[in-house]
């Protein structure tokens, strides 16, 4: 019995020692910024639209998961994508970057989806930089909203949500056109 306590004691005074609170450890890995300077943060809006191409010779959407046919609602189906992202809604008009990420039914009530993309810009003032998206897309609504939860190059840390709004009047069973509103905000 007092072997137990011996290294019960031992081993709560070394986990305690090691603790964030009382050790270096926690120190290092943290990035301390200038107290006496403000941080700024710039607020950016864009505005895109994103064209799936689900058939035809330039798909650019591919399943990767085929679920069991009695899933509900398609439940586990997992598509990998690079779509472009462009100017305008018209998949002809000049593209500035790439929707790349991967998305999959994961819903039993209705076609929600998750998804995680990287919006890579090419053009512009934010050519090179990213912003990531994760969140749940209902897209059966015409209208939704998702997180931005990071970026890269210019939106290096970078918070915000994104608009997504279908265009069926535009879209086919080959090409689906989606209108993004993307407001990040960012150092």
């Amino acid at each position: 019995m007092t072997r137990v306590l011996t290294l019960s004691l031992f081993l709560l005074f070394s986990f305690n020692y090691l603790s964030p609170t009382h050790g270096v450890f926690w120190e290092q890995s943290i990035i301390k910024l200038p107290t006496n300077q403000p941080q700024t943060q710039k607020l950016t809006h864009l505005h895109f639209f994103y064209h799936d191409i689900l058939e035809g010779e330039n798909i650019t959407v591919v399943q990767i998961i085929d679920p069991p046919s009695h899933s509900p609602n398609g439940l586990g189906a997992s598509f990998m994508m690079d779509n472009l992202l462009t100017q305008g809604p018209e998949l002809g008009s000049k593209p500035i970057g790439r929707a790349q990420g991967l998305f999959g039914l994961a819903s039993l009530q209705d076609r929600g989806m998750v998804m995680l993309i990287n919006l890579v810009f090419s053009e512009g003032d934010f050519a090179g930089s990213t912003l990531s998206m994760l969140g749940r897309n209902p897209v059966q609504d015409t209208v939704r909203e998702m997180p931005i939860v990071g970026g890269t190059g210019v939106f290096r840390f970078a918070n915000g949500f994104a608009i997504a709004k279908s265009h069926w009047e535009l879209s086919d069973s080959e090409h689906f056109v989606v209108e993004y509103d993307v407001t990040v905000s960012h150092p």
